[in-house]
């Protein structure tokens, strides 16, 4: 039986054209196809500047297994250019191993990712960087011993005469820290490990932004932070917005969530259970959805996903 739809709502992948030059099927046809009692319930997002332009990334009917457990099923997403796409869910729900698909640790078994509209296969994480995909995990990978220059460079670093091009790394670090107004920091030489979280947050965002990322996907970005500490990471993810580049955060803190996000997405076992413009919830819509796959402060209710054992990776 059909979910119920308020007027205006919509399932996520509803009215989205089939990408130029792509072999794309709606996630709604096929045999695999998502059971329509598994609709995410969903809401027409705000009109983009170009609405015949594809999103930036595309999730089609994803899947992932590790052995006998089921991770991911028939996860279909759109990711905009210049939005805050925020992915919440209680731990098991697949967060963890939906990032990695995309930055391309995991390989996905099913479904297709879309990159501007055309269908890519990531392999390696080279091939997410390649495409301007930077992943900014928990523990920053930061090496606490060198200076923010170091890190921002580090495995990419400038040659200039058969040398390190010191002065032209330092030049572009700190102009870099500066547009994205990271104005705390008291030195580029100084060590990654005196600076305060957020400021190691800015650092790790900075280094991806660097290395002209288009798409940033930023770990549980506050956790042990400070509330002045916090404040600092979630106006850099507004100025990553800003300039027009995708942000997804994957996060538990719904207030940070709801301060910063254009659009929620709400993972349970593994499943997409909704997804919409960030105005649609509030924090007890989106712990319903997390805990239970539904919610009646909703206008609209998706269905109770499929039994099933999940885990997250």
């Amino acid at each position: 039986m059909t979910t119920p739809s308020a007027e205006g709502a919509r399932p996520a992948d509803a009215g989205r054209a089939s990408p130029p030059d792509s072999h794309v099927t709606d996630a709604t046809d096929g045999a695999d196809a998502m059971d329509p009692d598994n609709t995410p319930q969903a809401s027409t997002d705000p009109p983009a500047s170009d609405p015949s332009a594809p999103p930036l990334l595309s999730l089609v009917d994803i899947g992932k297994s590790f052995g006998p457990v089921r991770v991911l099923s028939h996860i279909t997403l759109d990711i905009p250019v210049g939005q805050v796409t925020a992915v919440v869910g209680d731990n098991g729900a697949g967060k963890s191993t939906l990032i990695k698909t995309i930055s391309g640790i995991y390989h996905q078994d099913e479904g297709q990712i879309l990159w501007q509209g055309r269908q890519v296969h990531l392999h390696t994480p080279k091939d997410a960087t390649d495409l301007g995909i930077a992943t900014v995990y928990q523990d920053l990978a930061l090496a606490d011993n060198l200076d923010i220059v170091a890190n921002m460079f580090l495995g990419h670093e400038l040659v200039k005469h058969f040398q390190l091009d010191e002065i032209g790394m330092e030049k572009s670090a700190r102009q870099t820290l500066a547009d994205l107004s990271v104005v705390t920091v008291r030195s580029v030489r100084q060590a990654v490990g005196s600076l305060s979280g957020g400021q190691r947050q800015a650092v790790a965002v900075a280094r991806a932004v660097m290395r002209q990322a288009k798409l940033v996907i930023l770990d549980e970005p506050t956790a042990a932070l400070g509330v002045t500490q916090t404040r600092v990471v979630l106006d850099l993810i507004k100025r990553l917005k800003s300039q027009n580049i995708a942000v997804i955060v994957i996060s538990h803190n719904l207030n940070d969530v709801q301060s910063v996000a254009d659009r929620i997405a709400v993972l349970r076992l593994g499943r997409l259970v909704a997804v919409g413009p960030a105005s649609q919830y509030d924090a007890e819509s989106i712990v319903d959805l997390m805990t239970t796959g539904t919610s009646k402060r909703l206008a609209a209710t998706p269905a109770e996903p499929s039994a099933g054992s999940s885990s997250e990776h």
